[in-house]
């Protein structure tokens, strides 16, 4: 199994979802399944989800671009 393969068959806990606010604003964070990231609209940043384990560090997250 690839390591792609691999990470696309984690599912994030929803009770877990319930409870994570953005590290940076506290703020809710949406899910996004299909890029496997946690999404701060407020802080415009998305969270990696690795292996089920959502990683809330600000370092890690990526910056989301003007849409």
């Amino acid at each position: 199994m690839q390591d792609t393969d691999r990470a696309a068959s984690y599912e994030v806990d929803p009770r877990l979802l319930e409870v994570l606010v953005c590290p940076l604003t506290r703020g809710p964070l949406v899910y996004d399944r299909a890029n496997n990231e946690l999404i701060s609209h407020q802080a415009r940043k998305a969270y990696p989800v690795r292996a089920g384990v959502p990683i809330m560090l600000a370092d890690e997250a990526r910056d989301l671009c003007d849409d």
